[in-house]
């Protein structure tokens, strides 16, 4: 069955909320304010019973032009509209300004009904009449039937009802498939239940138990229970009012303009890319970065238009424009908006999200700019994922696309699976997820790297290679450590590049000495097997052979690495073999005495108490000793 909301639509006073009560029994009028002032400040909501049995939900707006904030706040979940235009005044400012927005909006379905028609004879009501026709003339309801009412002796209401059930049939629903995206209209608290949020639900299906985010607070919150038409039920549909109980966030964390959609559904972002329409109706030009206020879903916030192709926007033209805002909003491809003139406070126009967060700021008047936005407007799935792929650097998984794109998992993943059968997309998989990367940016991303490897490699040609997280974080910084890891393993399959634990060396290197650092090496060796157990320092041995500070840790770090040299303790080393013949010489020592003292092993191995502590610390920590007391017994590594 179809979940559809009607919205209704006109100048302040004009029998909006009468004529919804009187087609539901509900007085959407809540407010004391409302009451006292007998106008509609806030929005109202009801359900209507239609023939047939079809239950459908109500939004009834506000007519005054101080409330047209409010009025947008429910006109973008409208499915049909009911233009209210009272008989005895016809059509007043406010009615063509609400015409102006269900333009923009295309709510393409709608019913015009003139009310209060108990007030005014035949001839007036005619001509009343044909001057709503002459205004709707070129908008989406021209052809919208017209039916005359009265709220007060309900003539017209069953006809009325007739035309709405036949009008409904008619309509295409919400997007029933994939995750929930509600804009909240309306936050409350109730005793012992906590947080309620209000809405219409665009997309999806929200159920009791699902994990949910707020944005663009960035909240989480579990649902703890749904209400439609003021029923509990277990899951509320797209085309629904949905009233909805979250547990784990405050009411105060939460207001009119907030989002509640499914998990890494959507981002907040302050810069869309939007087909932007100046209405004809439009008092003079729109300037370049003209400050605006910018409507979407239920969200209000200030911005500036950025025209990507002219100075300003003749009132009736239309264009491609980035939008920059003062504040985050939640958009997704495809959603309608609305902008008024910052002061005085006037519709003048509206359009459509091409590209809801733009990883960048464009370039005006660049044919290459205007091009992409064309292909990201109108392109097919596969076109809109290779371009949003095409300016993406950090690797999104497939539900990131969906929510950057505007369009369904389904169709991302079948674009995907045909561009990487083309070789212009790489699939990277890992950690159980897929990630998408094109392969422009792929290639570009190996030269880079290479580049920066092969640098690194002639400035340091001792060492294994460029250590991972210091290119990551120098390079890549918008890439984690693990998907990183999972683009190297990818290049290092392709034959690229070597990657080690630590480190990525190009294929083609090899580590090692020059001629003159072997040379440094021979010497450096003699000296220390010279030195038996007596070893200078490297600072020592550095002076000796003439080796600068920066050019000898390198060596240092070399000699550990090739085990030509072994670290004992800090600033001791001692060379291999040396090292080898004191390990013989303990070993035959602690077979024949079972122990052995530092002064033992200083006499042993003829040094000083400076190198023999060290030297029986080091080989406590191999387990070839082991300390007790003052003294040391064999260790787990001796077998004797």
């Amino acid at each position: 069955m179809k979940n559809l909301i009607i919205g209704t639509a006109g100048h302040v006073d004009h029998g909006k909320t009468a004529l919804v009560r009187a087609m539901t029994g509900v007085d959407t009028d809540r407010l004391k304010e409302e009451k006292e002032r007998g106008i509609s400040i806030e929005l109202g909501f009801a359900f209507l019973n239609l023939p047939g049995g079809r239950r459908v939900g109500i939004v009834d707006v506000p007519g005054h032009e101080r409330f047209i904030k409010n009025m947008l706040a429910g006109a973008g979940g409208f499915d049909l509209v009911l233009l209210v235009i009272a008989a005895d005044e016809g059509v007043m400012p406010q009615t063509r300004e609400h015409m102006d927005i269900i333009q923009l909006l295309q709510v393409n379905k709608g019913i015009v009904v003139l009310t209060k028609c108990d007030l005014v004879d035949e001839e007036w009501l005619d001509l009343v009449k044909e001057d709503v026709k002459e205004f709707l003339k070129g908008t989406v309801l021209e052809d919208a039937p017209v039916v005359t009412v009265s709220a007060v002796t309900k003539q017209g209401i069953p006809d009325l009802m007739e035309l709405i059930a036949q009008a409904v049939e008619e309509v295409v629903p919400k997007a029933g498939q994939g995750q929930p995206r509600l804009p909240v209209d309306r936050v409350f608290t109730i005793t012992g239940f906590g947080t309620v949020v209000t809405g219409t639900l665009l997309s999806g299906i929200i159920k009791v138990g699902d994990v949910v985010e707020v944005q663009p607070e960035g909240l989480s919150a579990r649902v703890r229970s749904v209400q439609v038409h003021g029923e509990k039920v277990e899951s509320a549909e797209a085309g629904q009012r949905a009233a909805v109980n979250l547990a784990g966030i405050e009411v105060e964390q939460v207001g009119r303009g907030s989002v509640v959609a499914g998990p890494n559904m959507i981002k907040p972002s302050q810069r869309l890319d939007v087909r932007l329409l100046l209405l004809p109706s439009a008092a003079r030009p729109l300037k370049n970065r003209a400050r605006v206020r910018f409507y979407l879903g239920t969200r209000e916030t200030l911005g500036r238009v950025v025209l990507l192709d002219r100075e300003e926007l003749e009132p009736g033209s239309m264009v491609y424009a980035q939008i920059v805002l003062e504040e985050h909003a939640v958009p997704v491809k495809g959603d309608r908006f609305v902008i008024r003139s910052y002061s005085p406070m006037r519709t003048i126009g509206g359009g459509t999200v091409i590209d809801p967060a733009p990883k960048r700021k464009h370039k005006r008047f660049r044919e290459d700019v205007l091009n992409a936005l064309a292909t990201r407007e109108k392109g097919t799935p596969t076109e809109i994922v290779k371009h949003y792929l095409d300016g993406n650097d950090s690797l999104p998984v497939p539900a990131e696309v969906a929510a950057g794109t505007g369009l369904q998992g389904k169709e991302v993943l079948e674009a995907a699976a045909a561009l990487s059968a083309a070789n212009e997309v790489k699939l990277i998989n890992g950690d159980g997820k897929t990630y998408l990367l094109s392969t422009g940016v792929y290639n570009r991303w190996l030269e880079d790297i290479k580049k920066a490897v092969s640098s690194y490699h002639r400035e340091f040609p001792l060492r294994d290679g460029y250590p991972k997280e210091e290119l990551r974080s120098r390079k890549f910084q918008s890439i984690n450590t693990k998907v990183f890891q999972l683009v190297l393993l990818e290049m290092e399959r392709e034959g690229a590049l070597n990657v080690m634990p630590q480190a990525v060396a190009v294929r083609e290197f090899a580590t090692g000495p020059d001629a003159q650092q072997k040379k440094q090496i021979q010497q450096i060796g003699q000296i220390m097997k010279e030195s038996d157990f007596l070893p200078p320092s490297w600072a020592e041995l550095g002076k000796t052979i003439g080796l600068a500070e920066t050019k000898g840790a390198e060596l240092l770090q070399y000699m550990l690495r090739t085990e030509e040299l072994v670290k004992v303790t800090e600033d001791l080393y001692f060379q291999k073999d040396v090292l080898q013949e004191a390990i013989k010489k303990v070993t035959a020592y602690l077979r024949d005495s079972g122990e052995i003292t530092v002064g033992e092993l200083r006499d042993l191995l003829k040094t000083s108490r400076k190198y023999a502590l060290p030297l029986l610390e080091y080989f406590d920590r191999v387990k070839l000793t082991k300390r007790v007391g003052d003294k040391r017994l064999p260790g787990k590594a001796l077998d004797i």
